[in-house]
């Protein structure tokens, strides 16, 4: 599953050569438009709610349709496949040994990393440009990602097995409302950098954008923990629940009785 999307953009692209001029210059703009269409881009979000829609409504029907069917359904799947045979082997529970998570960080560390910052490297040297980046760059992300992702793993069932609860309870509150976090950030961000809210969009560095995404991750960290310790769900997990079983689930919490 998870070669599928790469394998098509990798085969597609070699017959690059051959298109016809106006292909390849659709192709290269794609990830390098001209510079009136980024600003065009950049005023719309920038811009109203309506004004915004146009962008969106085309970038959500690529997203929807074209992208979906070669890429993000064999990405998602494939990652879902994969979570589904970790949590079966036990990885996913702290059920393995310490050594084993150890081996996985180690290997993120000392190979999923490196391809990264090599294939950063090498993007930047062609300026992100297709075709190279279709046919060589992406590779190295997509595939050391999943090296990394599998390192965090390593980290958080080792803090699992070690029984730290002041790192282990605030995650699993995060956990335990991921749809509602998930929505959460949508609202934050669109909030923040379309026009709507403060129209940041296109105005932030990339250290800024990095300050951001710690500062919301602390904010529902914090967020998320108190929830839980009042709320058996969180809102939007609570209505889905509803929802499924066509019956009102328990939401608040019972206050533990005064034993004084």
């Amino acid at each position: 599953f998870l070669s599928v999307g790469p394998a098509y953009l990798y085969t597609s692209t070699v017959s690059y050569p051959q298109w016809s001029q106006a292909a390849q210059t659709e192709y290269v703009e794609y990830l390098d438009p001209p510079e009136a269409a980024k600003q065009l881009e950049i005023s719309q979000y920038r811009g109203t709610w309506l004004e915004q829609m146009e962008p969106r409504r085309a970038r959500a029907i690529e997203m929807q349709t074209h992208t979906f069917l070669y890429w993000a359904l064999w990405r998602t799947g494939g990652l879902m496949l994969l979570g589904m045979a970790l949590y079966k082997l036990g990885v996913l529970s702290a059920a393995r040994s310490r050594r084993f998570y150890a081996a996985l960080i180690a290997v993120a560390v000392f190979v999923g990393l490196p391809l990264i910052g090599y294939g950063m490297q090498y993007n930047f040297s062609i300026d992100w440009r297709a075709p190279r980046f279709f046919l060589f760059g992406l590779q190295f992300n997509y595939w050391a990602s999943l090296l990394v992702a599998l390192g965090w793993i390593g980290v958080v069932m080792l803090f699992c097995k070690s029984g730290i609860a002041w790192v282990t309870r605030p995650l699993a509150a995060v956990g335990r409302m991921a749809f509602s976090n998930y929505i959460l950030q949508t609202l934050i961000c669109t909030t923040l950098f379309y026009g709507h809210g403060f129209g940041l969009f296109a105005a932030v560095d990339r250290t800024g954008q990095m300050l951001i995404v710690w500062a919301i991750w602390a904010f529902q960290i914090i967020v998320s923990s108190v929830w839980i310790q009042r709320f058996h769900y969180g809102p939007l997990e609570w209505l889905w629940r509803s929802l499924a079983y066509l019956e009102v689930q328990p939401f608040r919490r019972n206050p533990k009785p005064d034993t004084h």
